[in-house]
């Protein structure tokens, strides 16, 4: 038969519904955070992806200029020094 110190020892060692619920609430703020961090890493790749998308038009078009400036460079007779 167990005594009151068996049961004693047992009751410190076994969590409590308050310790459960602790738990739980903790796991949900966890969940929260997580979530919120994720959103936060999707906004960050579409900006990245984003800026990307428009440094390749940029060097396009910086590419067609340059090649533009050297047509009219030969055109009129300029020698153009980089």
């Amino acid at each position: 038969m167990l005594t009151d110190q068996d049961i004693q020892k047992i009751i410190n060692v076994v969590a409590t519904k308050e310790d459960v619920q602790e738990i739980k609430e903790e796991v949900s703020a966890l969940k929260e955070s997580i979530q919120a961090l994720s959103v936060s890493v999707d906004k960050l790749a579409k900006a990245v992806e984003d800026m990307h998308k428009e440094y390749v038009v940029i060097t396009h078009r910086v590419d067609r200029h340059e090649k533009w400036l050297q047509q009219i460079a030969d055109k009129v007779g300029v020698k153009l020094e980089f």
